[in-house]
């Protein structure tokens, strides 16, 4: 039996370990504009030898040529200069303002009553979206209602999805308060009448029954189709709708036209809203017939060294560790600023390289968009595919179609007839136009539309239109029919 027990063990292996420069280095590269802003602002916070440029200042050109004069100037000897006392409060006073400001400012004051008020009516003033539930509970409150009923809406308030439907039935709501099923009932029906329309359905069919009867629609065709014809609604079967209502078929097309204003969801518009504001890093206009290529560099703050670190170190007035410190700052900002020029220069290439590849896309729109790889791009810009993955992550560039994201010039493709490369954005587009000619009472079919695309030199897969069709949010052949 082999022998247990612990055991060291030496052995050799070779792994990758990234510099903290050159994580920072890939941070501000992948970075978005607006995030780049907040971390070059969080650097100006900790860093005593970085300054902002004032927009109207000093160029950047200028700062670059008095850093060389800088480096150039600083002496090479050992021989340093003791610290007058002026010279080591000053830099002990900047220093200190860089890294102790708001502490100094809370121990110099004296934080009162007053002061909590007006910090309490801050965090108070903060606006924020008003929920679903809050919006529901606010109106509850309003109605004159029984302990046992304000139980019964509060509780089911709270068992609302995000569309505004009910994800508990009545019975189970009614044992988990344990209020009689008649008050629960109640209780359902007062939620049903607030805002918005057709709030605490129990499924979409109930939901659109509720807006109906709340606008007193619920003795029309609309509500007759949606109470006793769902199944034919949801398939669009509109002849066979018309033959059960004994109604033409004009009267049910605008009795569907009337369901189709109804809210099938009442409860999104409450929803969170994860929209966020998309700043372009790049813009790319035509102008006296020549593309132009305009990086934004609004939300990215102008740095330099500043000069009062940079004259003590020229003139050799710190020594030791206060020297070594200071230099240690210098040279992290100078990798900051070089990292952020660095960045726009490879930005700046990739689009050069995306305007020459996609000149079609940016002069005739989407449907002349062809394939492209990031290896095709980063073999011309000369860096490795990873780079040019990291430099496009998260990034926007505006062109005379609108604002798309980098990655949007990044697609798979197909081969023309002709041997051109067609992108699958593009097959998309095509799509997109020849369904919105059809006519709407001879829909076409997705092996029309094959055959349609062929004729441009474009040989694709029926299923594969299918596929882009459902993409596209574009309904199947029968649920696109509209009867004359």
């Amino acid at each position: 039996m082999a022998h247990q027990g612990l055991q060291q063990v030496q052995k050799q292996t070779q792994s990758l370990v990234l510099a903290p420069q050159l994580r920072q280095s890939l941070k501000i590269l992948q970075a978005a504009t607006l995030e780049l802003r907040n971390s070059i602002l969080e650097e100006l916070q900790q860093n005593p030898t970085l300054e902002e440029l004032p927009v109207d200042g000093i160029s950047i050109e200028q700062q670059a040529s008095e850093d060389k004069e800088t480096n150039d100037s600083e002496p090479a000897s050992t021989d340093e200069m003791q610290l007058s006392e002026e010279d080591y409060s000053k830099l002990s006073q900047l220093d200190e303002d860089y890294r102790e400001y708001y502490t100094q400012e809370a121990s110099n004051s004296q934080f009162t009553s007053e002061d909590a008020q007006r910090r309490q009516h801050f965090f108070d003033s903060l606006v924020s979206e008003t929920s679903l539930q809050e919006h529901l509970l606010r109106q509850a409150d309003l109605c004159d209602l029984t302990p046992q009923q304000k139980e019964g809406v509060d509780y089911l308030i709270g068992s609302l999805d995000d569309r505004g439907f009910l994800t508990i039935s009545l019975s189970d709501a009614a044992l988990m308060t344990q209020l009689p099923l008649g008050e629960m009932q109640k209780a359902a029906d007062v939620l049903k009448s607030l805002d918005p329309p057709g709030i605490g359905a129990k499924d979409l069919q109930d939901c659109l029954l509720t807006q109906l009867k709340l606008t007193e629609r619920d003795d029309t065709l609309a509500a007759e189709i949606i109470r006793d014809h769902y199944e034919l609604l949801l398939r669009h079967r509109i002849p066979d709708i018309a033959r059960k209502t004994s109604s033409k078929i004009e009267e049910v097309q605008f009795a569907i036209e009337e369901i189709a204003t109804l809210d099938p969801a009442p409860g999104s518009k409450f929803s969170d809203d994860n929209n966020r504001i998309v700043v372009p890093d790049v813009t790319v206009e035509k102008s006296d017939d020549t593309w132009q290529i305009i990086l934004n560099n609004d939300y990215i703050p102008r740095l330099r060294i500043s000069p009062a670190y940079k004259e003590m170190i020229a003139t050799g007035k710190i020594i030791g560790k206060d020297k070594e410190y200071i230099r240690e700052k210098i040279r992290a900002g100078r990798f900051l600023m070089n990292s952020i020029e660095q960045r726009q220069q490879t930005i700046e290439r990739i689009t050069e390289e995306i305007l020459k590849f996609q000149l079609d896309f940016f002069e005739y729109g989407v449907s002349k968009l062809r394939p492209l790889t990031m290896n095709q791009i980063a073999q011309t810009v000369g860096v490795h595919e990873t780079t040019v993955s990291r430099a496009i992550a998260n990034k926007f560039i505006e062109t005379p179609h609108g604002v798309f994201e980098f990655k949007y010039f990044f697609t798979p493709g197909y081969q023309g007839k002709d041997g051109q490369a067609v992108s699958n954005k593009s097959i998309k587009d095509r799509i997109a136009n020849i369904i919105s000619n059809e006519n709407p009472a001879k829909p076409l079919s997705d092996q029309e539309v094959v055959k349609i695309l062929a004729q441009d030199d474009v040989k694709i897969a029926r299923r594969t239109v299918a596929k882009y069709r459902e993409e596209l949010g574009i309904l199947p052949t029968n649920l696109r029919r509209r009867f004359q």
